[in-house]
């Protein structure tokens, strides 16, 4: 069994969080649901619940425009309720301000904000402003789920058809053109969608479902772990990956499969669909316009195996997502890094081909 706590990420949370009582109202266990599941008493409606903040990402550059910080901010919540299908009912705002900062920059932010509630018929609903040295953006988010259907990140099962709610990779792409390469990638076009009426479809025909916001391979890590199987992708990159993130990719000679490697997402839904379920629910998504892309599937042993140039590789995903803090968070020797893990990767395929002659 690939245990949850080899990841240090999944191993800090479970340190923080073990003295805290939990709710006897909570549905979802600890790690196994994008959003907070709480029975609401008296009645069949289910509570949903999310906080993020924006902060590293504002520190770093990587969101140096505050319009797109303020309107990833609301996303990264929103996109945790899509997660579990819920309806979002509103967020609630905790804004801490440079006192420095001009009411220019601040309007940026605020536009941000504003314009993804928009998008997402959503609502600011009240929340807190404070003043320090850094400037950060907190969102929580309340949804609400009627209809007694519940999916969290556990539940799939050998066999089920493994899907993405949009082409992938963007995420980490638009962070190697902002951090780590020269001028000529700057402007990658970024611009997350909200999947929220995706979510709700999701939630009464899938497995199990979590958001890509940490990368895909990150999440199919996840999965793997709460799950106690695996998955293989078996479909091309060339079919999945967002075509400015192939084109970026072949500009800088860049491993494509590294934009699913990195921890900054493109806030897309990883789910399961069981076989029984699959042509129904293809076409309830054809009848909103919507064409989830199909990746793979679950398999019964706990791994993570990708096509990369037409070859079935399995991924110590274990060091993929433990090597940012093995770098101490350095963004130049993580790709460093991950670029000897490709190397490492090309070599054993070749000596596979030459065995094999």
């Amino acid at each position: 069994m690939q245990k949850l706590e080899k990841i240090s990420e999944n191993n800090l949370i479970s340190y923080l969080t073990k003295n805290f009582r939990r709710s006897p109202e909570q549905i979802n266990a600890l790690q196994e649901s994008d959003a907070e599941l709480i029975r609401i008493p008296g009645t069949d409606s289910v509570l949903a619940v999310t906080t993020d903040s924006i902060a590293e990402e504002i520190q770093s550059g990587l969101y140096d425009n505050l319009y797109l910080a303020g309107k990833m901010a609301v996303l990264a919540n929103l996109s945790d309720l899509s997660a579990v299908g819920a309806k979002p009912l509103g967020l609630m705002l905790n804004e801490t301000f440079n006192p420095g900062t001009c009411n220019g920059n601040i309007d940026l932010l605020q536009k941000g904000i504003s314009d993804a509630c928009l998008e997402a018929n959503t609502f600011i609903l009240g929340g807190d402003t404070n003043f320090s040295d850094k400037t950060q953006i907190g969102v929580t988010a309340i949804g609400i789920i009627s209809d007694k259907k519940i999916i969290t990140r556990k539940g799939c099962g050998p066999g089920d058809n493994l899907y993405s709610s949009g082409k992938l990779g963007s995420g980490n792409a638009f962070a190697f053109s902002k951090l780590l390469s020269d001028k000529q990638n700057s402007g990658f076009p970024f611009n997350p969608k909200c999947r929220i009426e995706e979510g709700q479809l999701i939630r009464k025909y899938a497995s199990c479902c979590m958001d890509t916001s940490d990368g895909v391979i990150a999440t199919l890590d996840q999965l793997m772990r709460i799950n106690n199987l695996g998955f293989e992708v078996v479909s091309e990159m060339n079919d999945y990956l967002n075509s400015d993130v192939l084109e970026l990719c072949k500009k800088n000679s860049l491993p494509a499969w590294l934009t699913l490697a990195g921890i900054h997402g493109e806030f897309e839904l990883l789910f399961t669909i069981p076989e029984e379920n699959t042509d129904l629910f293809i076409s309830v998504a054809n009848l909103i316009n919507w064409e989830p892309v199909y990746l793979g599937k679950v398999t019964g042993e706990p791994s993570v195996i990708l096509n990369i140039n037409i070859v079935m590789t399995p991924l110590n995903t274990e060091k993929i997502r433990n090597l940012f803090s093995y770098v101490n968070f350095d963004i130049h020797e993580y790709l460093k890094e991950l670029l000897i893990m490709d190397k490492t990767i090309e070599e054993h395929k070749e000596y596979e081909n030459e065995t094999c002659r």
